[in-house]
């Protein structure tokens, strides 16, 4: 029972150092907002945070609460308890028995009275404080108390005013017209559900496909206001005080704009990127599954696929394209279905976990049939919509039947007959027959088996005859004398359901063996004949086979499970006959498999070598051939190439600039407008200067010499080409040379 106090005083401790803490938390984000919205330097509000939140930690000391503090806290807040929670923090050993009655009283009291206890804190006070605090900091720069504008939501941090500067020097004695406002107003598809975004900045990034649109505001008169990119000049046009202007956005570039006042003098703006994001196709992702799959015809044939498909803007479609190979050869035919997943799919959502269980039963294949399927999924894009497939995977039902075209021997023939091909037949008879099993009459269903166990051993015979067996009781020696101890031959058990030709045939075979052994116990009577084990006897019947002495073993181990299954067959037995019939397919398999012998065909038969004409050191129709040629290479730099010498001339000389000059400059800015486009915030500033160069009439030296400096560092470093290098020669070397001389 004092366990149970004390726990309970322990977790109001907890409770009370936490709410401590918040405290603490609060006070620092509120001087944190209120210094970094007034002042703008988010590092040092940064620190004046840390420093109120150490101060604050000095006055509530939220480590300094312990169990005695917290038990004086519940006795002075209950008049139940009798002030006596101190006596749970004490163990019953060390009270007398009266306190102990006290205690365990107490204990009972605490569990409901502590509920309605609140440990001691000012935690309202300090949200309230925390809130009023970023509301004043936040108050203060929106109203622009204090001059720091660039942190208002409405603007962006590098906005400001165009700034326009007269193409002609004399325009700066009299007062040029104001720019009031600017305006860019950012029109996203609607496929791609992106809010309209205004700003101040004329910077510009945006998807492919988005409307721009400029309002300028100025205060005086105007004559015309028009702008300039690198798809052509653009005017704009005048509602009211306002001059407006949109275009919708297709490739990357720059623009500026250029205005007349009403006294004809012409002023343009600096230089502004305009970069097209490029709507992005869907990324597919296919987990947990091989790219290739094979399955036995005798098992369960699915695959689950599970895919991640993500797009930037939001899937619309999502399918599987799945073709099915029947057949070889001429004869092959594919069939293509469309597949829908499993998982419904919400058009619109940027992620899409979609699965789908694939039953190549339900596909109609059967055994050497193939699957191909891949994941194809489109996004919102319009018109025209992205589009983006996973890679191909594969999956092949094992065919028993088919093996191909096999080389025995060196020769290019097949001689593996037809029936090597039955089993499988068998196989699908007696799957047939157990499902019928109790639909049918008893007699009836006893008799297709036992026509099944005929065909098998039909079956194994012929099999056997590969083997060398001339009768079915040359198979297996110890079989026979294995069979012919268990079983009594005075009784057929199976005599009611056999063919009457089912004994003959076997009975004119044995006859056929015995006069053959006959003939030959006189020779085998007289001894061992000495060089018998180096001799291929053709009578053996071990020997006297079409298979390689490394395959008898598992042929002879396919005929012995043929007699397993067989005997369950005539027994009635179908269940237990089928395992032994696959395995019996299954040992055929590779025995077909490893008698095929594959021929590599080489691309190359070099012509024979003329034995006269070998190593005689004869030349004379050997030709040596020598090829020289000049790869020209296109230089992009031409222009800002040219244009660095001519700016080094113009430093020297009075500065003024020709036509040629200006056309020489132009085709400079336009080669670099396409390295610009990649990194336009390395190269915009040296653009904007071209562009002075091009308009003003009248420059400075520092403009000329800032050009020249950015078009040297757009010109990229050559590689190293690899070249002769003239012979390097020591002074050891010369004084060799000089005492050989």
């Amino acid at each position: 029972m004092n366990s149970t106090g004390k726990t309970l005083l322990i977790q109001f401790k907890k409770q009370w150092q936490l709410l401590l803490w918040l405290e603490v938390v609060l006070f620092a984000i509120g001087f944190f907002l209120l210094i970094g919205f007034l002042s703008g330097n988010w590092l040092w509000s940064g620190l004046f945070g840390i420093i109120i939140s150490v101060a604050v930690l000095l006055v509530k000391k939220p480590w300094k609460i312990d169990l005695q503090k917290v038990s004086k806290h519940i006795d002075h807040n209950s008049n139940q308890l009798e002030f006596s929670t101190g006596l749970l923090l004490h163990q019953a050993e060390e009270l007398s028995g009266v306190a102990q009655l006290q205690q365990q009283k107490i204990s009972k009291i605490l569990s409901t009275e502590i509920k309605n206890i609140k440990p001691k804190h000012h935690l309202g006070a300090a949200l309230l404080t925390a809130i009023l605090l970023a509301g004043v900091g936040y108050l203060g720069f929106y109203t622009g108390v204090t001059n720091n504008s660039g942190l208002k939501p409405t603007k962006d941090p590098n906005s400001g005013s165009i700034n326009f500067i007269p193409t002609d020097s004399s325009a700066i004695e009299v007062d040029k017209p104001v720019l009031n406002s600017q305006e860019v107003t950012i029109t996203y598809p609607p496929y791609t559900n992106l809010p309209k975004k205004t700003a101040s900045r004329m910077n510009i990034k945006a998807v492919e496909g988005s409307t721009v649109s400029w309002n300028l505001n100025f205060n005086g008169p105007i004559d015309s206001v028009s702008l300039e990119s690198t798809g052509g000049v653009k005017p704009l046009q005048k509602k009211g005080s306002l001059y407006k202007g949109s275009t919708v956005l297709e490739n990357s570039g720059f623009y500026n704009f250029k205005f007349k006042d009403s006294t004809g003098r012409t002023y343009i703006s600096d230089l502004y990127a305009i970069e097209v994001l490029t709507d992005q196709s869907p990324v597919i992702r296919i987990q947990d599954l091989k790219q290739f799959t094979s399955f036995d015809f005798n098992e369960d044939k699915n695959l689950n696929l599970n895919s991640i498909i993500t797009d930037d803007f939001g899937i619309n479609k999502a399918y599987i394209i799945a073709t099915v190979s029947k057949g070889s050869g001429e004869s092959v035919k594919f069939r293509e279905e469309q597949l829908q997943f499993d998982t419904r799919i919400v058009k619109g959502k940027k992620e899409l976990r979609l699965k789908k269980l694939i039953h190549l039963d339900s596909m109609n294949m059967g055994p050497g049939d193939e699957l191909y399927f891949y994941v194809e999924a489109k996004d919102n894009r319009f018109p025209k919509a992205n589009r983006s497939r996973s890679q191909t995977y594969f999956a092949v039902i094992k065919d028993t039947t088919d093996y191909g075209m096999g080389v025995e021997t060196g020769m290019g023939v097949d001689l593996m007959p037809d029936y090597f091909r039955s089993q499988r037949q068998l196989i699908i008879d007696t799957k047939k027959l157990i499902s019928q099993r109790g639909k049918i009459p008893t007699q009836k269903f006893n008799s297709t088996s036992n026509e099944l166990g005929f065909d098998q051993k039909s079956l194994r015979l012929k099999y056997g005859q590969f083997m060398g067996d001339e009768a079915e009781g040359s198979i297996s020696q110890t079989e026979s004398s294995t069979m012919g101890e268990d079983h009594d031959h005075g009784e057929d058990p199976l005599e009611g359901y056999t063919h009457d030709h089912d004994s003959e045939n076997e009975h004119n075979l044995v006859e056929e063996t015995h006069d053959h052994d006959h003939d030959h116990d006189d020779e085998t009577a007289g001894g061992e004949n000495s060089i018998e084990n180096y001799m291929h006897n053709h009578g053996d019947p071990e020997s006297a086979t079409l298979f390689t002495d490394n395959l008898k073993a598992k042929l002879r181990r396919a005929l012995n499970i043929m007699w397993d299954a067989e005997l369950h067959l005539r027994l009635n037995e179908p269940e237990q006959s089928l395992p032994y019939q696959y395995e019996a397919l299954e040992l055929i398999q590779d025995i077909k498999n490893s008698a095929r012998i594959y021929v590599h065909r080489i691309g190359f038969d070099p012509p024979p070598i003329k034995e006269e004409a070998r190593l005689s050191g004869d030349l004379e129709n050997v030709n040596t051939m020598r090829k020289q040629e000049t790869i020209e290479t296109t230089d992009n730099f031409t222009y800002i190439k040219t244009s660095i010498k001519r700016l080094e001339i113009l430093k020297r000389s009075d500065l003024k600039i020709s036509e040629a000059d200006r056309s020489l400059f132009q085709k400079a800015r336009e080669e670099l407008s396409q390295q610009a486009i990649e990194n336009p915030g390395r190269y915009l500033t040296t653009l904007q200067e071209l562009k002075k160069l091009t308009e003003l009439q009248n420059i400075k030296v520092e403009l000329v010499r800032e050009v020249q400096k950015g078009l040297l560092k757009s010109i990229p470093q050559q590689t190293p080409e690899p070249q002769k290098t003239s012979q390097f020669y020591g002074e050891l070397d010369v004084t060799i040379m000089k005492a050989l001389e």
